[in-house]
């Protein structure tokens, strides 16, 4: 049997398939959050019958004509008849605008059961709703439910059981949303399906409460959400989080970890003794375990920000950054959409790109799908773990001022598509409905945290195992395979792949092949710029669990790098904001669906990087030490060329549409 979930956005409709089916789908106070259909079979406990059942979680809906891509996932799943029963979950804190989208399910005639979902919030608001008399005037069975609690839910499956194979017409006599062609159908369908909605709230629900009335909610949001005071507000709060996850409880976790990691290292070298091969020790000690090591011993660190993180979301504040963030993305031609991309991108790059199908305008969706991967994601959470640790005695400011820096150049490089394109502002409205603010869940905190921790670790025992035993091969011996001695790593093969990169970034204070070799490897997964560097400088983790410090201190692994501070911040900007890894440029070519787009979106990427890195070192240096650093000629010529070309770019545009408008008069 298959059970389709259908409803609008933030219906708590992911909430509900991951109670009943026990998996741990990401969910979101804005809609977005699903953007492609994710299937799951219904819990065992919950099928009397014992048989399979499986579940498809459908990206939020407002209509069956769709306006956007996630739109028509759920319009062309439901019209195709796949599902033997609809599970159309209505918000109960909003009936009026839910039950539109249940009119339109209602007319394809299939068996749909409405769950009636947060009940469990309309006691407190003074809401009552009829749920027998609600079923009489829709002609479906309706069951009350809490997704967050776990209530109504084995009545709600047991119906949806009982209806398959059945048919069902809701007693809505207006035109079927098939029928309609022209505009003025469309209009005065629309019109009978407002009055046809509105006329059943108005007799099975009754509500105790003032609208009129400002809430301590509203009170929150004039604070919190202000024009002025809401970023400083943001800033403040990133910050704490950072305080607590990179500075304080985060590396107070990393003992017992990198303990362990360290025990298993002595424990598999004494295993292996003298007898065995020096380059298989090597590989399986330094390239393996140290190199996975290096990046697991983060693990703690990125675990405790995205617990913050998810308490936050859950709490409702995050939405709240969204629409502090929407006039001023409005502002640089972006939809007020493009913000929810951003933010999901910093738990991952791919799904906020994925996030992107929402906005309706190409030149929009594309903008957003190329400026998303800027923001600092969890795969670059280790990198900048490390560099804040080794410079900058664990600074809670570093991983703060990367999430504002990040947003300045979103900002920026919207601007500058906006004049290749010559889009004026986006005139569109930004409108979503704000959560309650409400005590975050714990449990749920702990559920995503847990999700996103194993992503995290499978990646580390796949691509970047891998790479590292790669790198570790590369380094070990030359072209002729001929094993590199030791101090002669410079003629390894890796040396001499990564060498004349390493030329490119001498005017970005980083011209070491070890530090071009870790850029290079960050391209397939960000997380290996931590494990490349344990391998390339023999550091078997960085993290000491005596003393919760970095190994060997913080001096000692700079000087192993030999990076200034500056030259560090400066690698550490290079490798957040140069293209994000392959998967997530995967991800923007599916999303742009243009060849051309994706290409300038890459080569922007780039350029944007190196120009911002080149700026932080040279700038730096002479504020430290009163000149440039090396290179700074040959880099001020790279960063002319690219400027030259958006210059080109902006003014080729805008002779075009001179020439077409001299044309038109």
């Amino acid at each position: 049997m298959r059970i389709a979930l259908a409803g609008n956005p933030n219906s708590g409709k992911t909430t509900l398939f991951n109670a009943i089916t026990g998996k741990i789908e990401h969910v979101g106070n804005w809609p977005g959050v699903t953007v492609a259909k994710k299937e799951g079979d219904v819990k065992s406990d919950l099928t009397k019958s014992g048989n399979k059942i499986r579940v498809v979680d459908l990206p939020g809906a407002y209509s069956l004509s769709p306006f956007t891509s996630e739109e028509s996932i759920t319009s062309d799943f439901v019209k195709s008849a796949d599902a033997d029963v609809i599970i159309n979950i209505v918000d109960a804190t909003n009936l009026n605008r839910s039950l539109m989208f249940t009119t339109q399910l209602l007319e394809l005639g299939l068996p749909v059961v409405v769950a009636l979902n947060k009940v469990d919030l309309i006691e407190k608001k003074g809401i009552s709703i009829d749920e027998k008399d609600l079923s009489l005037k829709l002609g479906c069975p309706v069951v009350k439910t809490s997704s967050i609690k776990g209530h109504g839910l084995q009545s709600l499956v047991d119906k949806a059981v009982s209806l398959k194979g059945g048919l069902q017409k809701a007693p809505y006599t207006g035109k079927s949303i098939t029928e309609v062609t022209e505009k003025q159908e469309a209009d005065d369908s629309d019109r009978e399906r407002f009055a046809f909605v509105d006329k059943i709230v108005k007799e099975v629900e009754s509500r105790n409460t003032e609208s009129k009335k400002q809430t301590k909610h509203d009170s929150i949001d004039r604070i919190v959400a202000h024009k002025i005071w809401g970023i400083p507000i943001f800033a403040a709060i990133i910050y704490i989080v950072f305080s607590i996850s990179q500075t304080y409880l985060g590396p107070l976790l990393a003992d017992s970890l990198v303990g362990w990691i360290d025990s298993v290292y002595a424990y598999a070298d004494g295993l292996m003794g003298e007898t065995v091969s020096p380059i298989l020790k090597t590989l399986l000690l330094d390239g393996i375990i140290g190199g996975v090591g290096a990046v697991v011993g983060f693990l703690p660190l990125i675990m405790v920000l995205f617990f913050l993180l998810a308490l936050l979301e859950d709490s409702g504040y995050m939405a709240r950054v969204a629409i502090v963030m929407d006039r001023h993305l409005k502002k640089v031609g972006l939809s007020g959409k493009s913000i929810i991309p951003m933010v999901i991108g910093t738990g991952c790059a791919i799904p906020g790109v994925m996030a992107t199908r929402t906005i309706r305008d190409d030149r929009q969706r594309r903008t957003t799908a190329m400026l998303t991967p800027f923001m600092p994601c969890g795969a670059k959470l280790p990198v900048i773990a490390l560099f804040a640790g080794v410079f900058f005695q664990d600074a809670a400011w570093v991983g703060t001022s990367m999430y504002f820096v990040a947003i300045a150049i979103v900002i920026f490089g919207a601007l500058i598509v906006q004049r290749i394109t010559k889009e004026g502002p986006s005139r569109g409205y930004f409108i979503m409905e704000l959560p309650e603010y409400r005590i975050p869940s714990i449990k749920r905190a702990f559920i995503s945290m847990f999700s996103r921790a194993k992503a995290f670790i499978i990646k580390a025992a796949t691509i970047i195992l891998l790479c590292n035993v790669a790198v570790q091969i590369m380094q070990s011996y030359s072209w002729g395979f001929h094993l590199v001695e030791e101090g002669m790593e410079g003629t390894s093969i890796l040396a001499s792949i990564a060498s004349p990169f390493a030329w490119l970034l001498i005017p970005l204070g980083f011209g070491a092949w070890q530090l071009a070799a870790a850029a290079i490897t960050g391209f397939i997964a960000k997380e290996n710029v931590v494990g490349t560097l344990a391998v390339v400088y023999s550091i078997s983790n960085f993290i000491d669990p005596e003393e919760l410090s970095l190994v060997s201190g913080a001096n000692d692994v700079a000087s192993i790098m030999g990076l200034t501070s500056v030259a560090a911040l400066s690698y550490l900007v290079f490798n957040l904001f140069t293209p994000p890894c392959f998967a997530a440029i995967g991800a923007m070519n599916a999303e742009m669906d243009s060849r051309k787009w994706l290409w300038a979106g890459i080569g922007f990427q780039f350029g944007m990087g190196y120009t911002v890195s080149y700026f932080v070192y040279q700038l730096g240096t002479l504020i430290t030490t009163g000149s440039f650093g090396a290179g700074a000629f040959p880099g001020l010529i790279a960063v002319g060329i690219y400027f030259g070309i958006l210059i080109y770019l902006m003014r080729r545009n805008e002779s075009e549409v001179s020439m077409s408008m001299g044309g038109a008069a």
